[in-house]
Formats: C-alpha cells, sequence, structure tokens
C-alpha cells in the first residue's frame, strides 16, 4: 500500500481528536499503511490546535494546520489537499470525520477501493453491509433526502454521496480542479464527487457503520443545508 495522508478538518474537537489520532496510528501499523494525519484546525476556542500541536510533538507523522477562522469543512479540505499533494510521495489522501463518528478500521478498505478504481474510495452508509448508528428520525430523513436529490438532479451513480468518509487517489485530486469548488459547506462532498465522475473517475463504494458523535455538538445548520441545494442545482444547470 502507498503513502497516505488521512486530512481530519477541527472546529472544537480537543476531546476527539485526542483519541482518533492514536487510534488512526495504531491501524497505520497493524495494516502496514505508510500513513501521516494532517489536522487543520480552524482556530478551535476549545483548546483543540494545541492538542494537536502536542500529538504533532508526541507523533512524527502528524502534522497540523492552523486557520485564522472558522473557514467552512470545504475550505479546510482544499487547504489539506494542497499540502497532502505537496509531499510526492503522497499517492492516496483520505478525508475523515474528527468526532469519532468514522471508524479508523474501515481505512484500509476504503484505501483500497480508492486505489483499485483509481479514483475515488467511499465509505457508504446506504451499501449492502452499511448502517447508521444513533441517528434521530430527522436526521435519517435529511441524509436520505440529501442522497436522493443528488441522484435525481445530478446522476451520481452512488448510493451516498454525501459521506465524509472517503479516499481520493492522487491522479484524481490532481486533475479534477479542486481549488474551483464552489462551496465551502458540506456540500463540497457532493461537488467533489461530480468532479470526479464529469473528469471520468471511478467511485468505489464501500460499507461503513457511521457513529453518531458521542462528545460535542453538530456543526450541521439550515445554512449548510440550503448551501447543499443551491449547490446541486448549480452544478446541473450551470456548471
Amino acid at each position: 500500500m502507498r503513502k497516505v495522508c488521512v486530512a481530519i478538518p477541527t472546529y472544537n474537537e480537543r476531546e476527539n481528536i485526542a483519541k482518533l489520532v492514536p487510534l488512526l496510528l495504531r491501524v497505520f501499523r497493524e495494516n502496514r499503511i505508510d500513513g501521516w494525519v494532517l489536522i487543520v484546525d480552524d482556530s478551535s476556542p476549545d483548546g483543540t490546535g494545541e492538542i494537536a500541536d502536542e500529538l504533532s510533538r508526541q507523533y512524527p507523522n502528524v502534522q497540523v494546520l492552523h486557520r485564522k477562522a472558522k473557514l467552512g469543512i470545504g475550505a479546510a479540505y482544499k487547504d489539506a489537499f494542497n499540502q497532502a499533494l505537496a509531499d510526492q510521495e503522497t499517492a492516496v489522501v483520505v478525508e475523515m470525520d474528527a468526532d469519532l463518528s468514522h471508524d479508523p478500521t474501515y481505512l484500509p478498505s476504503i484505501v483500497s477501493a480508492a486505489e483499485a478504481s483509481a479514483g475515488v474510495g467511499l465509505g457508504s452508509r446506504y451499501v449492502e453491509g452499511g448502517d447508521v448508528v444513533g441517528w434521530s428520525k430527522r436526521r435519517r430523513i435529511v441524509s436520505w433526502g440529501a442522497n436522493f436529490l443528488t441522484h435525481l438532479i445530478l446522476g451520481l451513480p452512488v448510493r451516498d454521496a454525501t459521506s465524509g468518509y472517503r479516499a481520493y487517489t492522487r491522479q484524481a485530486l490532481a486533475n479534477i480542479g479542486f481549488m474551483d469548488a464552489g462551496t465551502r459547506a458540506y456540500a463540497f462532498q457532493v461537488e467533489m464527487l461530480h468532479k470526479c465522475e464529469r473528469h471520468k473517475f471511478r467511485i468505489e463504494e464501500v460499507p461503513i457503520t457511521f457513529y453518531e458523535r458521542q462528545l460535542g455538538k453538530s456543526k450541521l445548520t439550515r445554512r449548510d443545508i440550503i448551501d447543499f441545494l443551491k449547490t446541486v442545482l448549480r452544478l446541473r444547470f450551470w456548471s
């Protein structure tokens, strides 16, 4: 398996990031993955950035990118992708949430799917074997509706276009023009898959179980939902 970067945006995740990074590093060791972690912190007022710096001092394969303000998850991933691609040996870049909703043990299969497809390995809650644990009925409806609209309007050939647990090959990121993505919010995930599809990069889904966060609060807002609808319509009719 080639060199892998795991990019983790953070905002007020001090307790979670302190637990997640050791788990990830153990997955690297147990699966013989040449991996490194890139934490992108948006000046979290709870001290997440300081915890991330402590982790980077403790572990040589952990790096931290500090940003001056909360600028959106899409913008965080753009910065992360640029830094990951600056390392010429990095062949796969993984997106992962900091809140422990994404189980690190799925990382090898998601990375392998990206390498096998030469495009994207997508951790999917909605293929056979996938599941969600701990969501309210409202949250399930919002997620189902977002994926239904994405498939209906954009025709993306995936079941879980909104999943934030995914891996891109270096070739895919280098060719799809991710810096041109028009949203900085959660709809960035859909826009990235749309770009991959338009550039003929294959997307392979693998089943995961998604766990609702135990610590902290969800950052999904009504504004994000509105931005999602605008983004899907823009991609369909004006891109």
